[in-house]
């Protein structure tokens, strides 16, 4: 991660388990490096399915990416408030310009309220039978859940508005302002 530069632009590639890309975001502009995680932003972003669909996100978001966690964080905000959108997913792998990720199906999605809801059970324990996820990935994955819905209950690190809010602010400031 040391020859990451603030202000480059990186592809975010994410898989499942048994290898195939799932889906790829097109750019997220590096904002921070950290020891165990990196910080990017973006805005708008072109968003290419596996199955060739195409869409583009529709706010700013800051993500938090992790380098020995299971779990990446989006930070979106949204007109009225920040929402949260958080993968289940494996530690993060830089390669070049491309983050890449193993995604895990379980996502927790976090509300201005302080609220927040566990998705894709269902599907989580689909692709778990169907990939045949090792005993010790379901292990990790449901602990990493628990870490992360203590984090977000406590407001730490990527559930820290102020925190986030600063990431934005230098997101408008290395994009030229331009989004919303």
């Amino acid at each position: 991660m040391k020859k990451m530069k603030i202000g480059d632009n990186y592809t975010i590639h994410c898989y499942k388990h048994d290898g195939h890309i799932y889906n790829s975001y097109e750019y997220s502009v590096l904002l921070d490096v950290k020891k165990d995680y990196i910080v990017l932003g973006n805005n708008k972003v072109k968003v290419m399915e596996e199955d060739g669909r195409v869409w583009y996100t529709k706010e700013p978001a800051i993500i938090y990416y992790y380098k020995n966690r299971w779990y990446n964080v989006i930070v979106q905000f949204k007109k009225n408030d920040i929402y949260y959108y958080c993968n289940i997913a494996s530690p993060t792998i830089i390669e070049g310009k491309v983050i890449k990720y193993i995604d895990y199906d379980l996502d927790l999605r976090g509300f201005p309220d302080g609220t927040y809801k566990v998705l894709d059970e269902s599907e989580y324990e689909y692709h778990k039978k169907k990939m045949n996820y090792p005993k010790d990935i379901d292990t990790i994955v449901k602990q990493e859940l628990k870490n992360l819905i203590e984090l977000y209950s406590k407001k730490i690190g990527p559930f820290d508005k102020k925190e986030t809010q600063k990431y934005y602010e230098k997101f408008m400031l290395i994009n030229g302002n331009k989004f919303i």
